[in-house]
C-alpha cells in the first residue's frame, strides 16, 4: 500500500531540512578546502637561491647558454614554446651546442602568472618541471584567464605521476615565492622589458624570437668549425 502524500506543510519542513543538509555539507567542504595564494615581492632568503640558476636543459658543456625570462600567462612566450621551441631544443640543445636557462618573470599585469610558475616549481620538486612546463603553456587559455585556475592548474599535473599530496602541499605552503621573486629581481637587474626575452651573450632580445634567428646568434659566438678538407 502507498504511503499517504505529505501534507503542504510537512511538506515544506521536509524541503527544508533538505536544504539544511545540504547547506552544511557545503560549509563543510569549503571549511575543509584549502585556499592557494602565492604572494607577490616577498622576501627573498638565502635558500631560495642556493644552487639554483633556473631551469637548466641541455649539456653543462654547451659552448653557449641562452636564458629567457617568461611569464606563463604571456601569449607570445606560449607562441615561443609551442612554435619556436620543440626545434631549438631538438637543433640546438639536444646537440650540445646550447644551455638553455629558463627564468620567471611574472608581469604585474598578469594576475596568474606567479600561481602557474609556482605549480611549476611545485612539479619540479618531484622532477616533473619541463613536463608540467610544456602543459601549461599547452593550456593557457584553459586556466589562465579563470576563477578555478588552482584546480585547472593541479589538473594538469595529474597526469603527470606526482605525489599529488606533495604537489598540494607545496601549492598552499607557496614554498617557492622567494625562488620565483629572485628570478624576477634578476630580470629587473638586467634591464628584462617584456616577455619573452632572451639573454644571449650578454645581449637582451625581447619578443618571439625566430629560431632562425636565434641560431644565427648561437652560430657568431660558437661558429661550427667546417670538415676537415681531404
Amino acid at each position: 500500500m502507498a504511503a499517504p502524500a505529505p501534507s503542504g506543510l510537512k511538506r515544506f519542513y521536509l524541503v527544508l531540512a533538505a536544504v539544511a543538509v545540504i547547506g552544511v555539507g557545503a560549509l563543510v567542504f569549503l571549511s575543509q578546502r584549502k585556499t592557494v595564494s602565492i604572494p607577490a615581492n616577498p622576501v627573498v632568503v638565502a635558500s631560495d637561491t642556493a644552487g639554483f640558476r633556473g631551469y637548466i636543459l641541455g649539456s653543462a658543456d654547451a659552448p653557449v647558454e641562452v636564458a629567457v625570462y617568461a611569464d606563463y600567462q604571456c601569449p607570445a612566450c606560449g607562441g615561443f614554446d609551442a612554435v619556436q621551441f620543440p626545434t631549438v631544443k631538438e637543433r640546438l640543445i639536444a646537440t650540445g651546442r646550447v644551455r638553455w636557462r629558463y627564468r620567471d618573470f611574472p608581469l604585474t599585469i598578469h594576475p596568474q602568472a606567479r600561481l602557474a610558475a609556482h605549480a611549476a616549481a611545485c612539479a619540479d620538486d618531484q622532477g616533473k618541471f619541463w613536463e608540467m612546463h610544456r602543459f601549461i603553456y599547452e593550456a593557457l587559455n584553459d586556466w589562465a584567464f579563470k576563477s578555478d585556475a588552482v584546480s585547472q592548474l593541479r589538473n594538469l599535473a595529474k597526469p603527470l605521476g606526482i605525489d599529488m599530496d606533495k604537489y598540494d602541499a607545496c601549492m598552499q605552503g607557496a614554498i617557492h615565492a622567494g625562488r620565483i621573486q629572485a628570478s624576477f629581481d634578476e630580470g629587473m637587474k638586467l634591464g628584462v622589458p617584456s616577455t619573452p626575452t632572451f639573454v644571449i651573450g650578454g645581449r637582451l632580445i625581447s619578443g618571439n624570437l625566430p629560431y632562425d634567428a636565434l641560431k644565427h646568434i648561437v652560430d657568431s659566438i660558437a661558429p661550427i668549425a667546417p670538415p676537415p678538407t681531404q
